[in-house]
C-alpha cells in the first residue's frame, strides 16, 4: 500500500497526487493509501477526508460512470469549474471579470445516452459503470429529469427487439412537450419484422418518435421543444442544451450582451436556440452546417408569432466562414461553436464591424484560444459567466461578453 496526499482536480475529475498519481473519487488536500497500478492508484482509502467531501446523494454514485463529482460539495464544484476557465484565460494571458456560476438543479437532464445490452433473461439498461464497459442499471439516478426515467424500460425493450448479444445499443432519448423522443444506433439492420415490431413499441410506449440508425420509424407527435415564442422540432440527435435551466441561464447572458441591436448573426445557430428567442426584438441571420437543423429553425420561426425576420444559411463555418466584410452588415452576434472551437470564423470577426459578440463555448482552452485571436486585434473581454448545466461531470460551459474596439 502506498500513501499520497491529493494535491489538485484533473479535468477529468480525477485526484492527482505527486507522480503524477491519479486517484478517482478523492479531493484536493485528502490524504489517501492505495495499490499503485502503473499510473493510477486503486483500492483507495481515504485516511484524512477533505472538508468539502459529502454523501454522494445518488444511490448509484459507486458503481455508475454518469456523475464523477457527487462526493464533493457544490461550492467546491462552483469553484472548481470557474478555476478550470480561469486558468485556461490565464495560459492565454487573459483577465476577465466572473460572474457567479449557475449551476442546474439535481433531476434536470432532459437528454440522456442510454446503453442497453440483451442478456439471457432479456435486456439491461443504464450507463456504464465507472471505468469500465458494464451497463449499471440506475433506477433512481439523481441526474436525469423524473420524465426520461421511463426511456430506460423502453431502451430494454429496444435490445430484445433489435439488439445483439455482442453488441450494445446505444438509446438518445430526449425529453419533448409531446413525451419521449429516441433515436437508437448500435442495432440490428431494419428489416420488414424489425420495422412492424419497432413501430408497434413506438406507439404502445407513446414516444413522440423513433429513430433507428438515424432513419425516423415512427412519429406519433412532433418531438417538440420550445425555443422562445416559437416551437422547434429537431431531427433526430441534433445537438440540444442539457437542460433547460441551463438554456435559459445562457439566454439570458446572450440576451443581456446583444440588448437592442437591431440585426444579429447567430454562428453555429442548431436549431434556433438563441436565434429564436433573439428575434423577438431582432431581424436575425442563423448560420449553421446543417441544413436539417436549419430547416427546423425555419419551420418553427414561420410557425411562430410576433417574431422579426429570420433567414437562415447552410454554410461550415470552419472551412468557409463568413467573412468580415459581410460581418458589417450586423450590429451583434452570438456565437456557439462546438468543442473544436472557431478559430477560423473568429480571425474573421475580429476584423468586423460588429458591436458586440455573445460567446458561448463548452470547451474553456479553445474558447480562451479563441479570445486570445479577438483581444490581439483590439476586443475587451468584460466578463464571463460560467454555467453548469452537466451537474456532478467536469464538463464546463461558459458565456462571455466581448466588446468591439471602436466602441
Amino acid at each position: 500500500m502506498e500513501r499520497h496526499e491529493i494535491q489538485r482536480l484533473g479535468h477529468q475529475g480525477d485526484g492527482i497526487a505527486a507522480g503524477p498519481v491519479f486517484v478517482p473519487l478523492t479531493l484536493p488536500g485528502e490524504l489517501v493509501e492505495g495499490t499503485r497500478d502503473g499510473s493510477r492508484l486503486t483500492d483507495v482509502r481515504i485516511v484524512t477526508p477533505s472538508p468539502d467531501r459529502v454523501a454522494p446523494p445518488c444511490r448509484h454514485f459507486k458503481s455508475c460512470g454518469g456523475c464523477l463529482l457527487q462526493h464533493a460539495s457544490d461550492v467546491f464544484v462552483s469553484d472548481w469549474k470557474l478555476g478550470v476557465v480561469r486558468t485556461a484565460l490565464e495560459a492565454q494571458g487573459l483577465v476577465a471579470d466572473f460572474r457567479p456560476v449557475h449551476t442546474s438543479p439535481a433531476s434536470s437532464r432532459r437528454r440522456a445516452g442510454i446503453s442497453a445490452r440483451r442478456t439471457k433473461k432479456g435486456a439491461i439498461a443504464g450507463f456504464h459503470g465507472r471505468a469500465s464497459g458494464t451497463i449499471v442499471e440506475i433506477p433512481d439516478c439523481r441526474l436525469i429529469h423524473p420524465d426520461l426515467k421511463p426511456a430506460l424500460a423502453v431502451a430494454e425493450r429496444l435490445a430484445i427487439l433489435g439488439g445483439s448479444r455482442k453488441g450494445e445499443l446505444s438509446v438518445l432519448a430526449t425529453r419533448t412537450l409531446n413525451g419521449l423522443d429516441i433515436a437508437v444506433a448500435g442495432g440490428k439492420p431494419l428489416d420488414g419484422p424489425l420495422r412492424m415490431a419497432l413501430a408497434q413499441e413506438a406507439e404502445a410506449s407513446r414516444l413522440a418518435r423513433l429513430s433507428w440508425e438515424d432513419e425516423v420509424i415512427a412519429t406519433r407527435l412532433p418531438p417538440t421543444q420550445r425555443m422562445g415564442r416559437a416551437e422547434v422540432s429537431p431531427p433526430p440527435g441534433a445537438f440540444l442544451q442539457a437542460t433547460a435551466d441551463g438554456e435559459a441561464a445562457l439566454l439570458s447572458a446572450v440576451q443581456e450582451i446583444l440588448g437592442d441591436a437591431p440585426r444579429v448573426i447567430d454562428l453555429f445557430a442548431g436549431c434556433g436556440t438563441f436565434a429564436l428567442p433573439l428575434a423577438e426584438r431582432a431581424e436575425v441571420h442563423a448560420v449553421e452546417g446543417s441544413a436539417a437543423m436549419l430547416g427546423a429553425l425555419d419551420k418553427g420561426w414561420r410557425g411562430a408569432q410576433g417574431l422579426k425576420r429570420v433567414t437562415t444559411e447552410a454554410r461550415d463555418l470552419f472551412r468557409n466562414p463568413v467573412i468580415a466584410a459581410d460581418l458589417h452588415r450586423y450590429d451583434a452576434a452570438v456565437i456557439d461553436p462546438p468543442r473544436a472551437g472557431a478559430e477560423t470564423q473568429v480571425a474573421e470577426l475580429a476584423q468586423s464591424g460588429i458591436c458586440d459578440i455573445a460567446f458561448v463555448s463548452c470547451n474553456p482552452v479553445t474558447f480562451a484560444r479563441d479570445a486570445r485571436v479577438l483581444v490581439d486585434a483590439g476586443w475587451q473581454l468584460d466578463w464571463v459567466q460560467v454555467v453548469d448545466q452537466f451537474r456532478w461531470s467536469s464538463h464546463v460551459e461558459l458565456v462571455a461578453r466581448l466588446t468591439a474596439p471602436h466602441m
